[in-house]
């Protein structure tokens, strides 16, 4: 890792804590200003730690940048700019499995592990499902296969001989979710922020660092 890399988590961990003060005080310009910086940081950890250099990286980097766009579309509270959001996050956990196989996965493993995923995956559509409207469940279903996937990916590359990072990334990326789907459909407040922001920007910068040892 060189400086750029550090920095770059500097910068995430910086903006985080004022974002989430400023989320607290009820700031929607400190938090129009702070989330894309915070946002930013990933991206600038991920060039720190040479993401151009492979083509693993270049693919999370790609996933990085459509993580980004999809923070910045979710700070507007509109069901056009949500979906918006929503896509871009899907496209990026896209990205994210289409880099787990270029470093080298179990496809035997992947299988048990997404069939072993849905079960939780289940639970949580059962607990989320009620709450969604009937316009959504399909996009939003469908998101939560996705990123039943991406983890499952993520799981065979780390035994394939990934660096922890990978499955580290993806599990905290998936927990994130979950804040977010909570904080949308079931119960709004301050709580899911307060740890779900934590937890998504942790995953970033583990991806983020994944490129320097993806395998």
């Amino acid at each position: 890792m060189n400086p750029v890399f550090f920095a770059g988590v500097g910068v995430t961990g910086v903006f985080l804590a004022a974002l989430l003060l400023f989320e607290r005080a009820g700031s929607r310009t400190g938090r129009m200003i702070c989330k894309p910086i915070a946002s930013l940081g990933f991206l600038l950890a991920a060039f720190g730690a040479r993401a151009w250099a492979s083509a693993y990286g270049q693919v999370v980097f790609a996933a990085l940048v459509l993580c980004l766009a999809g923070d910045i579309l979710l700070l507007w509270e509109a069901k056009a700019s949500f979906l918006g959001g929503l896509v871009s996050f899907l496209l990026g956990h896209v990205l994210f499995g289409v880099a787990f196989v270029i470093a080298g996965v179990e496809l035997t493993t992947a299988a048990i592990g997404f069939c072993a995923l849905l079960v939780p995956g289940a639970i949580t559509w059962r607990w989320l499902g009620p709450h969604v409207e009937r316009e959504m469940k399909g996009p939003v279903l469908v998101y939560l296969v996705v990123i039943t996937a991406m983890v499952a990916l993520a799981a065979s590359a780390t035994r394939a001989g990934a660096g922890w990072t990978v499955i580290a990334g993806a599990a905290l990326f998936y927990l994130s979710d979950l804040t977010v789907a909570r904080d949308k459909f079931v119960h709004p407040g301050y709580v899911n922020k307060l740890w779900g922001w934590p937890v998504y920007y942790l995953a970033q910068l583990l991806l983020a660092a994944s490129v320097s040892f993806p395998a």
